[in-house]
């Protein structure tokens, strides 16, 4: 019987199981967590310069010391309205995404696994499936659009057999 490694993932964590086919619940193999999926967004961008470093640019004309002329905005700007195409806390999510993709075209690789059965988050099952290599998507024999990164091994096998049943 092949051996099928399932995932439960979410933008946080990435915990995978392995199934030989003979136990009554999955056995953990790995336990891959992003730590940016902790930390708030302000806190992901913060840039460490000091207060000071800011009379050495360029926005300050003329020398550091108030003799130069200042950069203004415009009469009735409200600020910087730049707005990135992708957020730093999605950024986050899809870099731990691909080294989750890594980690498992690795693990193909080795021979450790010949089946796959994903279930992620709603969020994150998407931006997983965009850094999936097509010869490991299809290796995928199952994916459940749900978070169960919380369950234990007995838990998350009788989870997804109960999903299993429903889509039956």
């Amino acid at each position: 019987m092949p051996t099928t490694w399932t995932i439960a993932a979410n933008a946080g964590r990435a915990r995978i199981f392995s199934d030989a086919g003979n136990a009554a619940s999955l056995q953990e193999v790995e336990d891959l967590v992003n730590p940016a999926a902790q930390q708030r967004e302000l806190d992901i961008v913060t840039d460490k310069m000091s207060p000071r470093s800011a009379q050495n640019s360029g926005h300050n004309i003329g020398g550091g010391q108030g003799g130069g002329f200042q950069h203004a905005a415009p009469a009735g700007a409200q600020g910087n309205d730049y707005q990135p195409a992708v957020t730093p806390t999605e950024h986050e999510t899809q870099k731990f995404a691909k080294d989750v993709s890594n980690y498992l075209q690795q693990a193909h690789q080795a021979g450790r696994f010949e089946q796959l059965v994903v279930s992620a988050s709603p969020e994150f099952l998407g931006v997983l499936r965009s850094t999936i290599d097509p010869q490991l998507k299809s290796l995928i024999k199952r994916e459940v659009n749900k978070d169960y990164t919380r369950s234990n091994g007995q838990e998350l096998r009788a989870q997804l057999d109960a999903h299993q049943d429903k889509s039956a």
